[in-house]
């Protein structure tokens, strides 16, 4: 054997090697190149199997019938870029007279095995320009956030989209959000990754874990406000609302509504009020709601009552006194009493894990997204931290959280807690933390996500 074919044969040996242990090494060391090769030497025929391509203009057909030339072909999207990526492709074409995203979008599966894909998506970036994305492996399998991330107030990476792309938790965009999951589905490693992510920022964490506080109380030394049971919680909810109450007073008082203030300075919620005015924005995160809705006796009833009216004054008024809302539970139907759908209307974003049932499904995106009801009950118990997310604009994504274990995220709330704000409507509900507790090295995390 020549030299040249013993590497040869350590190249491919090295290839498949990578393929099968690293995926993500093997596209960027030998996938991405191939796949680009493979999508431009294909792409016209591809495009005219898949129905994607439109008859040529009427002054081409005359002018080949004119000089006696062959009829042109039907003309497929044009090509504007091909930018590859540390999990695929992303194609940006040029649609052509008469065609529509739609078009590409009902395209994709067929796009996917005919360029030999794991995945393809498509949106549209402006009028008559669609992206289409492309993945060269599974990259929820084992999943790995990029490096470098876009951070900005109130808007924190948690998860990575099925397209390769992250899935960030903006509140000034979405507010308020609901994410329902059964028990083992990933929905605990999910909010561990919010408040992982909150932990850096300028923002007071309030929970409300009627669990005894087994899933927030080990991150009490981030938290400004902390509840384990259904009384305590709605005695913390009140103060929340009355919070709210004293802080649209102040906006009120800084409108600056006079002839010479510009529009744009002109205050309607906390983030147009000077910095130093500002209010510290609050993420309220309640573990398990449905504990808050169930009740045994009359009085339980009342607090019942009390707790939803609470909650869902918050959902409603909270977002210009800068409160939001991330309601988590197992179960989440019409059966937990009066109050509950309508807390759902105000919750926009919405996430669901692996579900026991389809009527939690329905509850979830049977108001926005009927086509992910089916998506999320479809869910296999063994890729736990798989979900599905979605807004009210009825768009949505597969998910799937990188595994943080409890360790870690104790760990990053201790080297934080110092950026806990002191909110004195709150300091009744203040955790008591002690000294905080000395950082310990993480054990090693499986490469599955939980």
């Amino acid at each position: 054997m020549t030299a040249f074919t013993v590497a040869l044969v350590l190249v491919v040996a090295a290839a498949g090697l990578l393929r099968w242990r690293r995926p993500a090494w093997y596209w960027l060391a030998f996938g991405v190149t191939l796949a680009a090769l493979r999508v431009l030497v294909r792409y016209r025929s591809v495009m005219d199997a898949c129905g994607l391509t439109v008859p040529p203009a009427r002054w081409r057909l005359a002018l080949a019938r004119a000089t006696n030339r062959p009829i042109p072909e039907p003309r497929p999207p044009r090509i504007r870029r091909l930018r590859p990526t540390r999990t695929g492709l992303v194609l940006r074409l040029k649609l052509r007279p008469g065609q529509d995203v739609f078009d590409i979008a009902a395209a994709s599966d067929r796009l996917r095995h005919s360029f030999s894909m794991f995945g393809v998506t498509s949106r549209e970036v402006r009028s008559g320009v669609v992206e289409v994305r492309m993945t060269g492996y599974d990259v929820l399998k084992r999943v790995r956030m990029p490096a470098e991330t876009e951070t900005r107030a109130m808007r924190v990476p948690v998860a990575l989209r099925e397209d390769g792309s992250v899935h960030y938790r903006d509140y000034r965009a979405i507010p308020h959000a609901l994410t329902l999951g059964a028990t083992e589905s990933g929905k605990s490693v999910y909010q561990r990754n919010l408040v992982a992510g909150l932990a850096p920022l300028d923002v007071a964490l309030v929970g409300i874990d009627c669990k005894q506080g087994v899933e927030l109380f080990p991150l009490a030394s981030r938290f400004s406000a902390l509840a384990d049971s259904p009384d305590t919680a709605a005695e913390l909810l009140d103060a929340l609302v009355a919070r709210m109450a004293d802080v649209y007073r102040l906006i009120r008082t800084q409108q600056r509504i006079t002839v010479d203030v510009p529009d744009a300075e002109i205050a309607a919620d906390i983030w147009d009020l000077p910095d130093e005015l500002r209010p510290t924005p609050v993420v309220v995160l309640v573990d398990e709601v449905a504990e808050l809705a169930l009740y045994a006796t009359k009085e339980e009833e009342k607090r019942r009552d009390r707790i939803i009216t609470a909650l869902v004054r918050l959902a409603q008024l909270g977002r210009a006194a800068g409160i939001y809302l991330e309601i988590c539970g197992q179960r989440f139907g019409s059966e937990l009493g009066k109050g509950i759908t309508m807390l759902r209307a105000q919750l926009t974003g919405r996430t669901a894990h692996r579900l026991n049932d389809e009527t939690s499904a329905n509850m979830a995106f049977g108001d926005i997204a009927p086509d992910a009801v089916l998506a999320a009950i479809q869910i296999p118990a063994e890729l736990r931290g798989l979900a599905i997310a979605g807004n009210s604009s009825g768009g949505w994504h597969r998910i799937r959280a990188p595994h943080t274990s409890l360790r870690q995220a104790v760990n990053l709330c201790n080297r934080y807690a110092d950026r806990t704000p002191d909110l004195p409507e709150l300091a009744p509900f203040r955790p008591t933390t002690g000294t905080a507790t000395e950082l310990v090295p993480s054990a090693k995390a499986a490469p599955a996500t939980a």
